[in-house]
């Protein structure tokens, strides 16, 4: 019997092949787009989820009176914690080299050039890092990193540095900021797995910095016992009975002992959602988004659903075709049951195929895919998290949904009723397709309209107005191999030749630039007679020398900037600053120019302000302008270059060589600053992309079924059609008559979707401190396009019947 509902299924489906492939399409692009988007949430949802540990394992969080949450513990906190209380079984302390200006790393002693490279990928960490997280050991064994001078290599790292060589107890050499020092390999672990938050090449003992004489005059913020300078991050493994929320509060009263001056509290964030927080309201940082993740699984369940709805309605509409069939099986015997079968294993029979297809599409483009999401998924990935359970089982419903109301609708009439085809004549069946068509066209009109919004924000914030020029700026990692005594004086040698290149503007050197960040952040700052309240404001900093505004072209508000005495003199007889306006009002100045000349209060010692330079973007327009605080260094680690625009690569080479000849052993690395400020946006500009696909994929799929549904509508108006150009309707009018209804139903769907477009992009909008205004002519844009699309696709097949032979539509039965 089931053999014959699939036979009978072929042979209904081979006569109907127009109808056949705009199912098959619609189906298999629908399925696709859900795999290949249900891919990366399951990747997403996977992040961190491997280590034993997990149940038990919490980073440490800080949080301010006004609610701000960061991850920087100061290093001191947690031995005390651990000794005082019980719930603590052991804490790891990580300090990643990118929050410490990075580092060069050259292969054997410091006297050897072989190989050199400036790695960002690393960190310190206690010597129980791989004892608390799980990673693969391949050479060595976990507890070795609690031996000070040893350093941990991946697999793809010790291959950089050794080659085909065994890496272990070969030596390193670090230059950072706490000077030169030379590492053991102790251990060799496999690459960190993409799905893990932490990425680290290579993993240097902390134990290393418990000696004060390696911390390369540091001692003050660097400390390992600590309580002050937040500079490391923190996590926890706890007892299995421990309450985090208890644990929490014992936490920060242990830190209230150690620092009774201190207002922040502790704040414990499993590790199992750090990448993703436990909901959209959570106030803790993150690694990923929860809500990006919401949202793409909503549109890959709105794109499956287009495609089930467009079965529905070319299935429901086409009934009137099988009428006769339905009726006659009834006559003849059959039962609604075996009916519902029938049409229930068409249905089936039509999903299993269109799912078929979809692999194989997701097959085809899984590595363009991957190359967009910069991400390496396969299949493989839904077995995470038993994802492809979850996946299937959607498909099977949906599948079963789409198909069984099909099955039920059909099989419901009495045999008089179908073999008269009043089915697809009632208003429940023309109602249900109406809605259909509303609800894809409105998903689809949601999509257009927030792919509009998001481009337009790209495009606003990649062309508004810095405050400073990015365009022609070349930025140079300063040297960290060959500090020596020797170092000043090829440094003003390297500057001099700078000074004599016909193809450089200008140059000047900081201690950070744009988009990397500044120096660091500190409270403590006042001006005199500060409020209350007022010390505990936080301030970044950055160190400039007397170049610096010239270069980046970044204007003076008041006063004047710095000379290059003042760059030059040591640390201890530095007095004067500069900050820029936002700084000068937190500081409680009302103008830029009542700053100048007053004095500023840091570490007790009194520092005049000489000018005030005007608010320029140092960091990305997702955040609000920072109060700056520049200090005067003529030494900073950063070169910044004003290039000519001619012959960038030819330039580029000269400055390779110039460098090379005065920093040997050094890498030479360079980046253009407007790739840096652009990359920033890296993540909206792949949201743009995303959202544009499945933009066109979702009206593209709502068309399929509209195309469908329009050729129903001829068919079934062939005489009336004939009849109106007898008596000599034009073209157009039997256009613009087939034409309306399915305009009106677009119409529909753009007044729903005009809301929920606004509503969900205002609150994507929110993420940014500097953001445009949504204007009502993007929904119009939005509106226009899908009827556009819908025209075209509707008139093609009503032109093409107000142009047939009304002698043939007549004789048509």
């Amino acid at each position: 019997m089931y053999r014959n509902y699939f036979t009978t299924a072929f042979r209904n489906l081979s006569k109907n092949p127009v109808f056949t492939f705009i199912n098959l399409m619609g189906l298999s692009l629908g399925m696709a787009a859900f795999i290949l988007i249900f891919q990366y949430i399951s990747f997403e949802k996977s992040v961190n989820g491997f280590h034993t540990n997990l149940p038990n394992l919490y980073r440490v969080l800080m949080q301010n009176k006004s609610g701000e949450v960061w991850d920087g513990v100061a290093p001191g906190l947690m031995p005390i914690g651990k000794q005082e209380l019980t719930e603590i079984n052991e804490y790891c302390r990580i300090a990643e080299g990118s929050s410490l200006g990075n580092g060069v790393v050259t292969l054997g002693d410091s006297s050897s050039t072989e190989k050199s490279f400036r790695e960002k990928n690393f960190a310190y960490a206690d010597g129980n890092f791989f004892e608390l997280f799980t990673f693969q050991i391949n050479e060595g064994i976990a507890s070795s990193l609690k031996q000070p001078n040893t350093v941990a290599l991946s697999k793809a790292t010790a291959k950089k540095y050794f080659g085909e060589k065994n890496a272990m107890g070969n030596v390193l050499t670090l230059n950072n900021q706490f000077g030169k020092t030379l590492y053991t390999v102790t251990l060799v672990y496999a690459n960190m797995p993409q799905n893990s938050d932490f990425q680290y090449d290579l993993i240097f003992s902390i134990e290393t910095l418990a000696n004060k004489a390696n911390l390369n005059g540091n001692e003050a913020w660097a400390s390992l016992d600590g309580l002050r300078s937040q500079w490391m991050k923190a996590y926890l493994l706890v007892q299995p009975t421990a309450n985090s929320n208890l644990l929490e509060t014992k936490i920060t009263e242990v830190k209230k002992k150690a620092t009774p001056d201190g207002t922040e509290i502790i704040r414990l964030q499993p590790i199992a959602q750090q990448h993703l927080a436990n909901s959209l309201n959570g106030n803790f940082p993150t690694t990923g988004s929860l809500g990006f993740i919401y949202l793409l699984s909503g549109i890959s369940i709105f794109i499956l659903a287009i495609a089930w709805f467009n079965y529905i309605n070319l299935s429901t509409a086409g009934s009137l075709k099988r009428a006769k069939e339905v009726g006659i099986r009834k006559v003849t015997g059959a039962s609604k049951q075996q009916l519902i079968w029938q049409f229930l294993g068409e249905s089936l029979l039509m999903n299993l195929l269109a799912l078929l297809i979809a692999l194989a599409l997701v097959n085809i483009v899984q590595s363009s895919y991957n190359y967009f999401i910069h991400k390496d998924l396969s299949f493989g990935v839904l077995e995470q998290n038993n994802f492809w359970l979850i996946g299937l089982v959607l498909i099977i419903i949906g599948s079963l949904a789409s198909g069984g109301y099909t099955a039920f609708a059909l099989s419901s009439f009495s045999p008089s009723q179908t073999l008269k085809g009043i089915y697809s004549k009632s208003s429940s069946g023309i109602w249900m397709r109406k809605t259909l068509v509303v609800f894809q066209f409105t998903t689809s009109i949601v999509l257009i309209a927030s792919t509009l919004i998001l481009q337009r924000q790209l495009h606003y914030v990649q062309n508004e107005n810095l405050g400073m020029e990015i365009g022609q700026l070349f930025v140079i990692n300063g040297a960290e191999v060959g500090k020596d005594e020797t170092f000043k004086s090829r440094s003003t040698g390297f500057e001099n030749e700078l000074a004599q290149l016909g193809f450089i503007e200008s140059f000047c050197r900081t201690g950070g630039v744009p988009v990397e960040g500044y120096n660091y952040a500190t409270p403590g700052i006042t001006k005199q007679n500060p409020l209350p309240g007022d010390e505990k404001l936080v301030y970044s900093i950055l160190e400039t020398d007397f170049r610096f505004l010239n270069t980046y072209s970044i204007k003076l508000a008041a006063g004047q900037e710095f000379t290059e005495e003042l760059g030059n003199r040591p640390y201890g007889e530095r007095d004067k600053i500069m900050v820029n306006d936002k700084a000068a009002k937190q500081l409680g100045f009302a103008t830029s120019e009542e700053a100048v000349g007053q004095k500023v209060i840091m570490e007790s010692k009194a520092y005049e302000v000489i000018g005030v330079v005007k608010d320029y973007h140092h960091l990305s327009l997702h955040q609000a302008i920072d109060p700056i605080i520049f200090f005067p260094r003529n030494s900073g680690g950063f070169y910044t270059l004003k290039l000519s625009t001619e012959n960038i690569q030819a330039h580029v080479a000269s400055l390779n060589k110039l460098f090379k000849k005065y920093f040997p052993g050094n890498p030479f690395e360079y980046s253009f600053l407007d790739d840096n400020y652009n990359q920033q946006y890296q993540t909206e500009q792949q949201y743009g992309t995303l959202f544009s696909i499945a933009s066109c994929l979702a009206i593209f799929i709502a068309c399929l079924g509209l195309f469908g549904l329009a050729i129903f509508t001829v068919e079934q108006r062939t005489k009336e059609i004939g009849i109106r150009k007898v008596l000599g309707a034009s073209i157009y009018k039997i256009t613009s008559l087939l034409s309306k209804d399915f305009l009106v139903l677009v119409t529909v769907a753009i007044l729903i979707a005009t809301p929920l477009a606004w509503y969900a992009m205002n609150k994507w909008l929110q993420d940014f401190a500097y953001r445009i205004e949504i204007t009502w002519w993007i929904f119009g844009i939005a509106g226009a396009i899908a009827v556009l699309i819908a025209l075209i696709t509707v008139s093609s097949q009503a032109i093409k019947a107000a142009l047939s032979n009304p002698v043939n539509c007549l004789r048509s039965e």
